[in-house]
């Protein structure tokens, strides 16, 4: 934010036949206005006509003149101020403003998540519209006026002080329905694996996130062929219950720093034998885009670049491995759609005695509200008792994320959102809002900048 003062200017129109004395006329009248930054006094001496009536000229005196010229020093003193005041009005205004619509934003993205979960709970169906951008237009203007009058013959001298001050705000919303195209990729398409990456990396607990985001563990050969599902689902209890078990675990690795959530890297190699010698030119270049040449034993040369694979959960380190058996491992995850988490933890590491190898299925941000509002009533979750391998760990809470549906206000500091007669809230527990931070972070990720939709809804004032 950048603030500027003009300095003040003085103007001065004198007659030609009024130079000396300084002040010759009968009426002068002199003016200082401060607006909208620009500060500016103007002292105009006005000639007086002469006629056979006209007064004869009184010099004024020396304690005139100096009343005068401290009349003029406490125009420039309250010029000042004017100044100082306007620049420390208008920052807090604007403060004020942007936090506010930060907050607006905020709370509708909350009510919109709450009132599609309010939707799907009442079996209709969902709706997303998004504020693609918000612009607003700030003007304040303080104003400060002095004027007075210095009569030359006996009277009363008049001083006059104006203070004012405007301000004006033209704020314009552009919001998107989202639909069509847009919808089937942000909304009805499953999650990328990466996505389930960033919030274990982020600090989300692994069965937190694998309890909101996860359809189940699918369960695959070393080859990677199906075997079996583990449905992350109450009214599948039993494997409900080994879901759950299986996400404490992965929990309780991870707390003992023994998990590894991390994507693949390895050196993906482009030629991979090059009979002559690379130009200075193709090493620099290459270089700056990451190519890299490597003599090999035999004299020719090989070129590589690396490359981040797909995301892998397992209870060894794949750094540890090969870069050509990283190469293999993210050739063989790669059967698997985007929306699918490697897993594997092995036997003989850490946690082994709970060893499982396959998948986890990842949910589309439909498919995390229809588990989340089916939870309410139809599909209530239950508690399991985790099974950990040395000690007990805390599974969490009952449910993913409660959301409690009453007739009555609940509290106002936790998100809700009123509809068809019931208000929809999230239950106050720690559990519950880290949950619904979760789901708001993905719903973030899901929405993001909506371009390309058409013409957008646009609402100003």
């Amino acid at each position: 934010m950048s603030r500027s003062c003009s300095g003040f200017q003085w103007s001065c129109r004198v007659a030609h036949r009024a130079v000396i004395p300084f002040i010759r006329a009968c009426a002068p009248a002199w003016f200082a206005e401060y607006e909208g930054g620009t500060s500016s006094i103007v002292i105009a001496v006005a000639e007086q006509l002469e006629s056979e009536t006209a007064q004869p000229t009184v010099r004024r005196p020396e304690g005139g003149l100096l009343d005068l010229l401290r009349r003029a020093i406490l125009t420039l003193f309250s010029g000042a101020i004017t100044v100082a005041v306007s620049g420390c009005i208008g920052p807090p205004v604007l403060e004020r403003e942007v936090l506010g619509y930060d907050e607006v934003t905020k709370t509708l993205d909350e009510k919109l998540l709450l009132l599609n979960i309010a939707r799907v709970f009442n079996q209709e169906p969902v709706h997303f519209t998004s504020t693609s951008s918000i612009a607003a237009t700030f003007n304040w203007t303080a104003t400060l006026g002095v004027g007075g009058q210095v009569t030359e013959s006996k009277g009363t001298n008049f001083l006059n002080l104006n203070v004012g001050g405007s301000a004006s705000e033209n704020p314009t919303f552009s919001i998107s329905p989202i639909s069509g195209k847009e919808f089937t990729e942000r909304v009805a398409t499953p999650f990328q694996d990466t996505i389930f990456e960033f919030l274990v990396f982020q600090g989300g607990k692994i069965n937190q996130t694998m309890r909101l985001m996860s359809a189940g563990i699918e369960v695959q050969k070393p080859d990677g062929r199906f075997v079996r599902f583990i449905e992350n689902d109450p009214r599948r209890a039993k494997e409900y219950e080994e879901f759950r078990q299986i996400a404490a675990h992965l929990q309780w690795l991870n707390d003992n720093r023994q998990l590894f959530v991390r994507p693949l890297v390895y050196d993906e190699t482009l030629i991979a034998d090059f009979k002559n010698t690379p130009s200075a030119g193709d090493i620099n270049g290459g270089f700056n885009i990451g190519l890299r040449w490597r003599q090999k034993p035999n004299g020719n040369y090989e070129l590589t670049r690396l490359k981040g694979g797909r995301v892998a959960v397992t209870n060894f380190d794949p750094m540890a491995l090969t870069d050509q058996k990283r190469f293999e491992l993210d050739e063989k995850i790669k059967k698997n759609p985007s929306g699918f988490v490697y897993l594997d933890i092995q036997p003989n590491g850490p946690g082994g005695n709970l060893p499982v190898q396959g998948a986890i299925k990842l949910r589309s941000m439909f498919q995390i509200l229809s588990f989340i509002a089916t939870g309410i009533r139809i599909a209530p979750e239950f508690e399991v008792s985790p099974n950990v391998p040395i000690e007990e760990t805390d599974a969490g809470a009952t449910a993913t994320l409660k959301i409690n549906v009453m007739d009555n206000p609940p509290d106002l500091r936790l998100p809700n959102v009123y509809y068809d007669g019931h208000y929809y809230s999230v239950n106050d527990t720690v559990w519950d809002r880290k949950s619904f931070l979760l789901l708001s972070i993905l719903f973030q990720t899901t929405i993001g900048r909506i371009e390309n939709v058409g013409i957008p809804i646009t609402i100003s004032k």
